[in-house]
C-alpha cells in the first residue's frame, strides 16, 4: 500500500528505526490549540504503551475485543485520537454496531467534557465522511460565521491599528456562532444509526459524574486563568476553591444539564431558547461594540453547508479534503503536488535538501493562501487555478537547492497569477473507520486553548474565539464581514486509491496543521513508513512570514546548511501537531496516535472477525 516511491536506503543510512518516540519526548505544552505553536516539557507519558480507561464503563483496554496503543492493528473498526477516553466511548459504540459517524458523534461530545480546553460545543469544525454505500466523500461543514452584522474593522483600535491578539481573543467580537451542536445532529440525521440519546448520554455521565483529569488540562487550566471568567474559574475549580490537578476527579454539571437540553430537544434547544439566550448574553456582554457581535438572531439563523471536497492527483493516489474555507487540504495538496514535481523521492529522509524543499514550496503556497484565499460565498478564489499542474509546475519552478525564494522578501512572499488557469493552536483532530467501510476525518476547535476564556454561566462550555482567524487588516479575501466565516488551516483528510479511502490524516496546531498533515502523508507514502513512524518522524514547520520551526530530531547538519541557503531556523525544537491517523487496508486496520499528549488508537474486533458492506443502519 505505502512505500510505492520509498527511499528505504536513506532511512536505513540515518539510522532511525528504534527511536520514534524519544524524538516527541514532551518539553511542556504552552501557546494555543489553533493558534499558535506549543513548546515544553511533559511530566507524564510519552513513552508509556497505552493509558488504561477507568472513566468509561462497559469499555476496558483489556477487553479481548478491544486493542489500545499508540499503533495497533484490528479488522473492524479503528478509533484514532488524542483522548482516551472519548476513544473509549467511540470504539464502545463500533462494538454495539453503530457506524463511523455515530463513533465520532459520541467521540466529540465526550471532547466537550473531558478537552474542553480544545474543542467542544461552543465551537465547530469540519467532518469529512466517505459513506460506503455511495461510494462517496461528503462535507458536513459547521464552521463558525461572525454575526450577520459584523464590519472588516471590528478588530482595529481608535487609530485603525489592529488589536493585541491577547486582547482581541477575549472580546464579544471574536466569538463566533457556534457550528458544533448542527454539525453533530445533520451528520447524525444524513449519516447515523443510532439515536441521539445513544450517542450523547456517554458524555452526560461523565460531565455529571466525573472524569480523570489528564496532565495536559490539569496544565491548560493552570496557563489559562489569566483571561477565564467567574463561570470558567469555578467550573476548573474544586470544592475547594483549587484549580484542578492531574488525577483529580473533574465533574461540570452545568454542562451536564445543557448536554442534557440538547438530547431532549436536539439541536433547536442549543440555538434556541435558554441556552442560546444565556450564550448570546455573555457574547455581547464581552462585546466592543454590541452591533458586530453574536446575538440571539444570529444563533437562531445558523445552519451547516454541505459542499464537495477539494481533490487533487498525487503520484497514482487521490488526495481529498475539506475545502475552503478552509485553506488545510487545498495547501497541504498545492505543496505536495510541488514536491512531486521538484522529485521530492530523490532525497534521502532526514537530508537538507528534504527539509528545505519542503519549507520553500510551503513558504510559496502560503504567499497563494494570503493572497487568494477565503470564504468562498464572499472571495472568488482561482481554486482550479491554484490547483493546475501548470500553476504548480510554474511556482515549483522557483525553488532550487542551494537558495531561498524568501531571501528578496520582506514579509509574506507573494502569490503567483493563478487566474491564468483557473477553470470554474486550538483544535483536535479523530479519525474513526468501521467494519463497513465508511471512514471519518474530523477536525474541530475552539481555537485558542480555552477558546477566548470565557465560559457561559450556568452552561458548563467555553466560547470560541474563532473570528480572531479574520485578518485583522481590511482589504483582503479574508477580512471580516457579516455573516462570514473565517479562514482555517484545518486539514482533515483523506487519500483515496482507485476511489476508495486507504489513510486519514489531520492535526491541530493552527497554521502548523498543513506542515504537519502533509509531512505524515509525505513520509507515509513516499517513505514507506509505518504509520506511527510517519506521526512521530521529525517535522519543519514554516509559513511566510518567520523562521522555520522544527522537531527535535531534524539533523544540526541539515539546519545548518538550508541556512547557509537562506532559510531562518528557531534556536530551539518545538512540539508541532498532534497527528491522529488510520491505514485501511482490505483486511485490516492500523490506527496510530501521536504520542505528544495522552492520545492512543483503539482497535474493534468481533469475534470471528471479518468486515462486510454497506452503512451500518442496522
Amino acid at each position: 500500500m505505502a512505500g510505492r516511491y520509498n527511499t528505504s536506503d536513506g532511512r536505513r543510512q540515518d539510522g532511525l528505526d528504534g527511536r520514534r518516540i524519544d524524538r516527541r519526548r514532551f518539553l511542556a505544552l504552552t501557546g494555543t490549540t489553533a493558534g499558535a505553536l506549543a513548546v515544553g516539557s511533559n511530566p507524564a507519558t510519552a513513552d508509556a504503551e497505552y493509558q488504561e480507561v477507568t472513566d468509561v464503563s462497559g469499555f476496558s483496554c483489556d477487553h479481548p475485543q478491544f486493542t489500545c496503543g499508540q499503533e495497533v492493528t484490528a479488522a473492524d473498526g479503528m478509533v484514532s485520537t488524542v483522548d482516551p477516553i472519548a476513544g473509549g466511548v467511540a470504539a464502545r459504540v463500533l462494538r454495539e454496531g453503530g457506524n463511523a459517524v455515530d463513533a465520532a458523534i459520541a467521540l466529540q461530545y465526550v471532547l466537550t467534557v473531558t478537552q474542553p480546553h480544545g474543542s467542544g460545543i461552543g465551537g465547530g469544525g469540519f467532518m469529512v465522511v466517505y459513506d460506503a454505500a455511495s461510494d462517496s466523500v461528503e462535507i458536513v461543514n459547521c464552521r463558525e460565521r461572525a454575526s450577520q452584522g459584523a464590519v472588516p474593522e471590528m478588530f482595529l483600535d481608535q487609530d485603525g491599528e489592529g488589536l493585541p491578539f491577547d486582547d482581541a481573543i477575549q472580546t464579544g467580537e471574536a466569538m463566533g456562532v457556534p457550528g458544533t451542536v448542527m454539525g453533530l445532529e445533520t451528520a447524525r440525521e444524513r449519516y447515523g444509526s443510532r439515536p441521539r440519546g445513544r450517542l450523547i448520554t456517554p458524555a452526560i455521565e461523565l460531565a455529571r459524574d466525573g472524569f480523570t483529569v489528564d496532565w495536559f488540562l490539569a496544565e491548560q487550566i493552570a496557563n489559562n486563568t489569566w483571561k477565564f471568567n467567574d463561570a470558567a474559574l469555578e467550573t476548573f475549580s474544586d470544592e475547594n476553591g483549587s484549580l484542578y490537578r492531574e488525577g483529580d476527579t473533574m465533574t461540570n454539571p452545568d454542562l451536564a444539564e445543557t448536554l442534557a437540553h440538547i438530547k431532549r430537544g436536539g439541536a433547536e434547544a442549543f440555538y434556541e431558547g435558554p441556552i442560546a439566550e444565556d450564550l448570546a448574553a455573555e457574547i455581547q456582554r464581552h462585546a466592543r461594540e454590541s452591533e458586530y457581535a453574536v446575538d440571539e438572531d444570529d444563533l437562531s439563523a445558523y445552519d451547516v453547508t454541505h459542499e464537495e471536497p477539494v481533490r487533487k492527483e498525487w503520484y497514482d493516489v487521490e488526495l481529498v479534503g475539506q475545502p475552503l474555507p478552509s485553506s488545510g487540504p487545498t495547501v497541504v495538496a498545492m505543496v505536495l503536488r510541488m514536491l512531486e514535481h521538484l522529485g521530492i523521492d530523490e532525497y534521502d529522509l532526514r537530508s537538507t535538501e528534504l527539509y528545505h524543499l519542503i519549507a520553500e514550496a510551503t513558504v510559496v503556497a502560503w504567499g497563494d493562501r494570503m493572497e487568494y484565499m477565503g470564504d468562498p460565498e464572499f472571495a472568488d478564489v482561482p481554486i482550479d487555478g491554484l490547483l493546475s499542474d501548470e500553476y504548480l509546475r510554474e511556482r515549483a519552478g522557483m525553488i532550487e537547492l542551494g537558495s531561498s525564494v524568501m531571501e528578496d522578501t520582506e514579509g509574506c512572499f507573494g502569490g503567483g497569477d493563478p487566474w491564468k488557469y483557473d477553470t470554474g493552536g486550538h483544535t483536535t483532530h479523530f479519525s474513526v473507520v468501521d467494519r463497513w467501510g465508511n471512514a471519518v476525518a474530523y477536525t474541530s476547535t475552539i481555537e485558542q486553548f480555552m477558546g477566548s476564556g470565557k465560559m457561559v454561566p450556568g452552561r458548563g462550555f467555553m466560547i470560541n474565539n474563532e473570528l480572531t482567524d479574520f485578518d485583522f487588516q481590511p482589504g483582503g479575501p479574508n477580512e471580516p464581514e457579516g455573516w462570514k466565516r473565517p479562514l482555517s488551516s484545518m486539514s482533515p483528510t483523506m487519500i483515496l486509491n482507485d476511489g476508495r479511502p486507504e489513510f486519514t490524516a489531520g492535526s491541530p496546531g493552527g497554521w502548523s496543521i498543513i506542515s504537519t498533515t502533509l509531512q505524515t502523508i509525505l513520509y507515509r507514502y513516499v517513505y514507506g513508513l509505518d504509520p506511527l513512524e510517519a506521526v512521530t518522524e521529525p517535522n519543519v514547520y514554516t509559513h511566510c512570514y518567520g523562521s522555520v520551526g522544527w522537531d527535535e530530531g531534524v539533523p544540526t547538519e541539515a539546519r545548518e546548511t538550508s541556512d547557509e541557503w537562506g532559510l531562518n531556523w528557531d534556536d530551539q525544537p518545538s512540539v508541532l501537531g498532534n497527528v491522529q491517523v488510520i491505514d485501511i487496508d482490505e483486511d485490516e486496520l492500523t490506527g496510530a496516535a501521536d504520542p505528544n499528549r495522552s492520545g492512543q488508537a483503539v482497535g474493534f474486533d468481533r469475534p470471528g472477525r471479518g468486515r462486510g458492506a454497506g452503512r451500518g443502519r442496522d
